[in-house]
């Protein structure tokens, strides 16, 4: 029988765990300087945090990797997190139950794939401003996004703009029951409206007018207003709310594309959604989910949040993996012997407190692949050290030496 891993699953290597790595530590250095504090949440979480009313849609929750979880536990259905925002929500009604907080995560989330040919499990990085309701904390998390994936390299980057409320307005009028709603929501913010031609032509003709247009200023969504407004009030309040979202955004200097079609799979989002496109690939989504800590048995606390997607980041990255990395590379090699043992992993110790990759060698390892090949004696001078590009060597009878001669 042959060895492999599962249909829909990724090893990473060392190389690619240096990317994930570089990425991971830069998204964790933004988050830290606007203020966010990391939390870490379990993979397994119980089934009905995902299936209470407007959390997760059936034809996600249909993907879902659940069992029962036996031997005396709770005996509930317990699932593999297919979500990052969820659980952080659910961590955030169980300690802090009120108030303001800011908090980031770095997670896998699985999802079941049939053909094996997608992955099955996803990395992400996400941040979530819990507790205001204030317009400023969504264009905060869009300038953190932007500027996060502008350090990771990522220059001509494409943010599309469209608002949850704005549709759920209109399936409001229309009487459709919440069952429904996900139903048509999913289609509809995928561009699809023939699903309404036959089904339901009155809001098809309503609807059009928002997915078939797209607009980069404040005054697309006057134009709707003005169309829309008279035969749904209800409407104005996520119109106004836009459109004061991306007058701000206007005055940052922030370019943008409004396209109301561009909210498929944010099921639990109330009012704005926003998502950065790299050409034509999709690294980061987010937006605003006011509904969902009260779904989760909270109380009525607003929030919004964000997530990149670092298997997509991985594929495109333009980090430079050579920042932040040692200066120099440092072999170790000792002759038999126990002083020789002794003073390599002495000065193995002083080379890492000082910045350094050094490793211990045996002696038929190529000596190309570092700048420096440190010599272990029994005898005579402790230390030769060799530059193996330069082949100048040093005898040295210190570590304290050795470090000052590499620094130097």
């Amino acid at each position: 029988m042959s060895i492999e891993k599962c249909k829909g699953t990724r090893d990473m290597s060392p190389t690619e765990m240096q990317l994930f790595r570089a990425i991971e530590n830069i998204f964790r250095e933004c988050c830290l300087g606007w203020g966010y504090e990391e939390v870490r949440t379990p993979i397994l979480e119980y089934l009905y945090l995902f299936t209470a009313a407007g959390t997760l849609t059936p034809g996600r929750l249909g993907k879902v990797y659940s069992f029962l979880d036996w031997d005396g536990w709770s005996g509930e259905r317990v699932v593999l997190r297919p979500d990052g925002t969820i659980p952080v929500a659910r961590y955030y009604i169980e300690t802090r139950r009120s108030g303001l907080a800011r908090l980031f995560y770095v997670s896998n989330v699985f999802s079941f794939e049939e053909t094996g040919r997608e992955t099955r499990e996803k990395w992400q990085c996400g941040a979530e401003l819990i507790g205001s309701r204030s317009l400023t904390s969504d264009i905060e998390l869009i300038v953190l996004a932007l500027e996060l994936l502008q350090k990771l390299g990522f220059r001509d980057l494409e943010l599309r703009l469209s608002h949850a409320g704005l549709i759920r307005a209109i399936l409001s009028k229309f009487e459709i029951d919440p069952e429904e709603q996900h139903r048509l929501i999913d289609r509809i913010s995928d561009g699809d409206i023939r699903v309404l031609t036959g089904e339901k032509p009155e809001l098809a003709r309503v609807i059009a007018p928002l997915l078939n247009n797209k607009g980069k200023s404040s005054g697309f969504l006057k134009n709707i207003s003005v169309m829309l407004g008279r035969d749904f009030p209800e409407l104005l309040t996520p119109i106004t709310e836009f459109t004061d979202l991306v007058a701000a955004l206007d005055s940052l200097d922030i370019t943008y594309q409004i396209d109301i079609s561009s909210g498929r799979g944010f099921e639990y989002y109330t009012g704005l959604i926003f998502q950065l496109y790299a050409g034509e690939h999709r690294v980061a989504g987010g937006g605003r989910y006011d509904a969902l800590i009260p779904l989760l048995g909270g109380k009525d606390i607003p929030a919004s949040g964000f997530a990149i997607y670092v298997d997509k980041l991985m594929e495109l990255s333009r980090v430079d993996l050579s920042v932040g990395q040692a200066k120099e590379r440092v072999l170790v090699q000792l002759q038999t012997g126990i002083n020789s043992l002794k003073a390599a992993f002495e000065a193995v110790k002083a080379l890492h407190q000082n910045g350094f990759i050094a490793e211990i060698i045996s002696d038929d390892i190529s000596h190309k692949q570092a700048g420096w090949l440190l010599e272990i004696r029994e005898t005579g001078w402790r230390y030769l050290l060799r530059n193996t590009r330069t082949d100048t060597q040093y005898e040295v009878a210190a570590v304290q030496e050795i470090v000052a001669r590499l620094k130097g």
